[in-house]
């Protein structure tokens, strides 16, 4: 800036000293024209250097703003990575900015030294794009390159080269200059966004014009596409339905405020071999290389609109059999109730009787096949009468419409007799019968809880009136459901607070009368009700499940009090403890058996096991189990033989010590024009199989009788006994022998 004013002050002087000169001349030979001349001098002497002041203002000006437009230059360069390579081919005249160092990392130096260095130092997998580069600049085209160069220190770096040639009237390559852009960063985004979208298990595609532009692995695998050549190119409504497409013409998808706006949609894609498949969409604009284009991201959603499916199945339908289930019965009892008009319906309630016993003992694979079986029969009965639903378990709900009593009797009796013969299941027959309750709409009810509650109601009195059988609702019902509440809270609470009790009923040699054993039975002291007999809470035990801890507690109890009595001098017998089935299929059952003999010190020997002959409905299991306790030393014994569904040559595989004849068969050695002919039988066909034989159910000298003819061996009833307590029985351990029965 100083050598500029220096100039300019110089310069001034210099002009007028010039006109100071001019002036001199002019008053020399036109003396009469001096005042004249001084004037035009003045003049022509502002004016000029008006002029030169003027000038020399807008060459400083430009000056400046040149050197201010080169800095603005340098600093784009400096912040773009852009390098400048300018060649005179006529002058061989070679210009390189300095940027040039930081994109190659070798000196401008170099470059001068050796024009071919920005060859040599591009990657060996994109010399290819040489050949292709020097033909169209040949052509004067200018073009544009990219390709990755190799800096001194190893690193890579992508160039983006764009060379502009100039040629002359006789088509030579005069000029050529390149700009030069480092773009690795915008390369190295690039290819990770590359990454994610074609390594994304999602769709993503782009399309325009109708036609699909783009779509990664995803996408093309998803509709059946081999590669993505076979989709690019197409119409977009090859994956996408026409009515979605008509949609997002429809919108307002526009470049103003909306232009982001997304919209999303759930359909039924197809493949390209035609089959369908659940997608969800969200379509968006955005530009794709240069044009208004729109984004899908799409995904695959059929396996959660199948787990969707499944949940509202599940929510309504019973998985196992297909029916509606409880919610899905309720809601549809509801919508009924809430159109009646003075029209009666009816509630059935059903439980299968006996089928706990089967699931126990045969498994819940067998169970579950013979409530699918009970569903089909159901549905068979009632003849398109009306809707039935599964409770859950063993209970199903059926609804009868525009339906009189007499009308719904035939429908239960109806359900009944499709019961009436048995079950086949893996060759196997079951006999599993209904206990059905019934209430009536309006009469026992007028919503959906309270007809369900009554017809439930109903059905326990069905089963204690033998099972089989349907039972209407009547208000001396009332009480019923809450009393068997009652009764199992009051259960619960008689484990807790040691309101159990044992009673004893012995077991008597027929011939010697003496005692052979003694059988534990369990009573329940309620603090309110006194003692509450076992045909009242055991059922319920079994039902709820508290039979397992029950029949720890009477295991437990029994062995305590046998080994007391053996330690206070009395004979040793063998005790017997029933085991129900539920017990047994406990994993842990033969351990805790061992605890037990443990704990209180007991031989083996005098614990007799009584098991029901449902045990045998799973032989295999039952056979394990039953070695095992027999490994032990523990006794068994079939209890309540001939009620079950099993015949003696089944018994001959497991290791039976005992059979005890069920009382109704006893009852008729005197009662019965057979006359005992079946006792006489199981009499003789254990022997065979040299069982010893026990009768239960005396109650009378004549079966004494009977039985001693027949060699009957060990007999228990009433008529030696009945169970006693705890002091009674060790009253009657000291006689040790009923003599007056003695023959």
């Amino acid at each position: 800036m100083r050598n500029n004013h220096s100039r300019k002050i110089i310069f001034i002087f210099g002009f007028v000293f010039f006109i100071y000169i001019l002036n001199e001349l002019a008053v020399t030979f036109f003396s009469s024209k001096k005042i004249i001349g001084y004037v035009f001098d003045i003049v022509i002497f502002l004016a000029v250097l008006s002029i030169i002041f003027y000038l020399l203002e807008t060459i400083d000006k430009a000056n400046k703003d040149l050197q201010k437009n080169k800095q603005r230059l340098k600093n784009i360069f400096d912040t773009l990575d852009i390098a400048v390579w300018s060649h005179d081919l006529k002058s061989d005249t070679l210009l390189i900015t300095p940027e040039i160092v930081k994109l190659y990392g070798s000196s401008v130096e170099d470059f001068y030294q050796d024009l071919a260095l920005w060859k040599k130092v591009i990657h060996p997998d994109d010399l290819n794009i040489l050949a292709e580069r020097e033909e169209k600049i040949a052509l004067g085209e200018i073009v544009t390159s990219i390709y990755r160069i190799i800096r001194p220190d190893g690193d890579i770096r992508w160039i983006q080269d764009r060379g502009i040639p100039t040629i002359d009237g006789n088509g030579e390559l005069v000029y050529f200059s390149s700009v030069l852009v480092d773009i690795t960063n915008r390369k190295e985004s690039e290819e990770r966004y590359r990454t994610l979208v074609e390594m994304s298990p999602d769709i993503i595609a782009v399309y325009s014009r109708g036609k699909i532009d783009y779509i990664n692995e995803s996408g093309f695998k998803l509709f059946g596409a081999s590669n993505s050549d076979e989709l690019m190119g197409e119409p977009i409504g090859k994956i996408i339905p026409d009515s979605i497409l008509k949609q997002i013409k429809k919108s307002d998808l526009t470049f103003d405020d909306n232009f982001e706006r997304k919209m999303r949609f759930e359909f039924q894609g197809l493949r390209l071999d035609s089959k369908n498949f659940d997608m969800e969409m969200t379509v968006m604009p955005i530009f794709y290389e240069g044009r208004v284009a729109r984004q899908i991201v799409g995904r695959d959603i059929s396996k959660r609109k199948k787990a969707e499916a499944t949940i509202k199945y599940m929510a309504f339908y019973d998985a196992l059999t297909g029916l509606p289930n409880r919610n899905m019965f309720k809601m549809h009892l509801s919508d009924v109730l809430s159109l009646q008009e003075n029209q009666m319906l009816a509630v059935l309630f059903l439980d299968l009787d006996r089928f706990k016993i089967i699931n126990d003992t045969k498994g819940h694979i067998i169970g579950d096949r013979i409530l699918k079986e009970v569903a089909k029969r159901l549905g068979k009965a009632l003849l398109n009468d009306g809707i039935v639903s599964r409770q859950g378990g063993d209970e199903f709900i059926i609804l009868l419409e525009n339906m009189d009593k007499e009308k719904v009797a035939k429908v239960a009796q109806r359900i009944l007799d499709e019961f009436s013969f048995p079950l086949e299941v893996d060759s196997q027959e079951f006999f599993v019968t209904p206990s059905i309750g019934i209430s009536l709409y309006p009469g026992d009810g007028l919503d959906e809880e309270t007809l369900i509650q009554h017809a439930d109601t109903a059905m326990y009195l069905a089963k204690e009136r033998g099972k089989n059988k349907f039972q209407f609702y009547t208000s001396q019902l009332k009480g019923l459901s809450s009393h068997k509440m009652e009764m199992e809270n009051g259960l619960r609470k008689a484990l807790e607070q040691d309101q159990l009790i044992l009673h004893y009923q012995p077991q008597v040699e027929l011939e010697t009368g003496e005692i052979a054993g003694i059988e534990a039975l369990i009573r329940w002291k309620d603090p309110d009700r006194g003692l509450v007999p076992p045909s009242e809470f055991i059922p319920l035990a079994e039902e709820t499940g508290l039979i397992v801890p029950l029949g720890k507690w009477v295991l437990n109890k029994a062995c305590k009090q046998n080994k007391a009595w053996q330690k206070l001098g009395f004979k040793a017998v063998p005790i017997a403890v029933n085991i129900s089935v539920r017990q047994i299929q406990e994993d842990d059952f033969v351990d805790s058996v061992m605890q037990v003999l443990n704990a209180t010190g007991m031989d083996a020997r005098y614990l007799e096991l009584e098991i029901t002959e449902s045990i045998m409905q799973d032989m295999e299991r039952s056979t394990a189990i039953l070695n095992e306790l027999k490994h032990l030393g523990v006794k068994i014994s079939i209890d309540d033989f001939g009620k079950g569904y099993s015949s003696l040559s089944y018994l001959k595989h497991l290791p039976i010590d005992n059979i005890k004849i069920d009382k109704s068969f006893v009852d008729d050695i005197i009662e019965h024009s057979s006359q005992g002919a079946m006792v006489k039988t199981i009499i003789d066909m254990c022997h065979n199989f040299r069982f010893t034989v026990i009768a239960e159910g005396i109650e009378s000298q004549e079966q004494v009788a009977f039985l001693k003819r027949n060699e009957c061996t060990i007999g228990q009833g009433y008529y030696f006994s009945k169970p006693l307590s705890k002091q009674q029985m060790e009253d009657l351990l000291s006689s040790g022998v009923f003599s007056k029965w003695k023959s």
